[in-house]
């Protein structure tokens, strides 16, 4: 188990157990991301399919999909500290709390019938942005206090001092 030793041993951020609930954390943010992605493609698609206008707020949907599926992917380079990037979780929350206020106003108050296939969908998305945004609100608290708990050290040239 020399994998698992080296993320227990000594670990300023949760140890196994930590790691764990973190993997599980940024797996569900990355499904969501490209879930998302593809909830919000298909009328993008159909828009350029159609030669219409493409509305920038799917746009931003697909890049904020974007953004966090590479995030994720970087986080999940082996020892790479995504806590030390703490902020850039912090931002994507409130991208998400911000793709959710623009969606859920359009389509939570929408009463689609059956037949408004599209419409239904998007109420979906919306749900889904809402779940993002709780993930990347729970990352972005646990990274914060594993920064801050991680910054208690020694100096570097006596080693007396706390930093």
């Amino acid at each position: 188990m020399g994998a698992l030793d080296f993320i227990g041993n000594k670990s300023s951020s949760g140890g196994v157990f930590g790691a764990l609930i973190r993997l599980i954390l940024r797996f569900f943010q990355f499904i969501f991301a490209i879930t998302v992605a593809g909830l919000y493609g298909v009328d993008l698609h159909a828009a350029k399919q159609a030669g219409a206008y493409t509305d920038g707020k799917w746009v931003f949907a697909e890049v904020l999909a974007g953004l966090s599926a590479v995030t994720v992917l970087i986080y999940g380079i082996p020892f790479f500290k995504s806590y030390w990037a703490f902020g850039w979780d912090w931002v994507l929350f409130i991208l998400w709390t911000a793709l959710f206020g623009i969606f859920g106003k359009i389509y939570i108050p929408a009463h689609p019938t059956p037949k408004q296939g599209g419409i239904i969908r998007m109420k979906h998305a919306v749900w889904i942005d809402l779940i993002n945004m709780l993930l990347w609100l729970v990352t972005a608290c646990y990274a914060t206090a594993i920064w801050f708990r991680s910054r208690g050290g020694k100096t570097m040239h006596t080693g007396r001092a706390t930093v």
